[in-house]
């Protein structure tokens, strides 16, 4: 097995093979899972709501249609906890959007992807350049339902994170396809667990991430 080293204890050893028999497994149920979240009927059409977003130090409006820069390619929406009773951005939000930042050439490859805020989207561009992203497209959705609709909104205006994933049928329609909220159950920022790498790498050490929470700045 790889990653052995002779100097291993037998108790090490044994443990260490059990570890690895939970690992594969692991990895088979997150196949099943994914093979589960493919599956789901494509039936739930939406409405084509209008957003905002900022080109060039302007705030225009934006449909969800005009969010397929590449109509044949899915669209995902980051749902960024910003804005309404959420003044301030999300720190773990932020420290998720880091990364997708440094992989959104990646993703266009195969999706449209676009970070979702509740807040000004003007405001939240000024944020997103004062952390040094370069490439995350940024949408307000403000003054549309859609955040609500999906679950990422309370009554009150607070904000959950997680992320939706739409496809544009060929005669233009809209459909939603799927959804998760990173508060998956009561164990708190779980639910987006497998689209961060950070937590991942926390939980190879024998410390494991704790109470550990990214910060906006250190």
């Amino acid at each position: 097995m790889i990653g052995t080293h002779p100097n291993e204890s037998p108790e090490y050893a044994k443990l260490r093979s059990e570890l690895f028999e939970a690992e594969v497994a692991l990895r088979d149920q997150r196949e099943r899972v994914a093979e589960l979240r493919r599956a789901l009927p494509r039936d739930t059409e939406v409405e084509d709501e209008v957003f905002a977003r900022v080109r060039d130090g302007v705030s225009e409006p934006v449909k969800l249609s005009e969010l397929f820069e590449d109509p044949s390619k899915p669209l995902i929406l980051m749902h960024f906890m910003y804005g309404k009773a959420q003044s301030s951005p999300c720190p773990m939000c932020s420290g998720w959007a880091d990364g997708y930042d440094g992989i959104q050439k990646h993703l266009a490859q195969n999706v449209n992807f676009v970070v979702f805020v509740a807040g000004d989207a003007g405001e939240f561009e000024a944020y997103a350049r004062s952390r040094g992203w370069q490439n995350l497209p940024i949408v307000s959705a403000a003054d549309s339902s859609l955040k609500r609709a999906l679950g990422f909104e309370g009554e009150d205006g607070g904000q959950h994170p997680g992320v939706s994933v739409f496809l544009r049928r060929r005669d233009g329609t809209i459909v939603h396809t799927y959804s998760q909220c990173a508060f998956l159950g009561e164990a708190g920022f779980r639910g987006m667990d497998l689209l961060s790498p950070l937590w991942h790498y926390l939980d190879l050490t024998p410390e494991g991430r704790g109470d550990f929470m990214p910060s906006k700045s250190y």
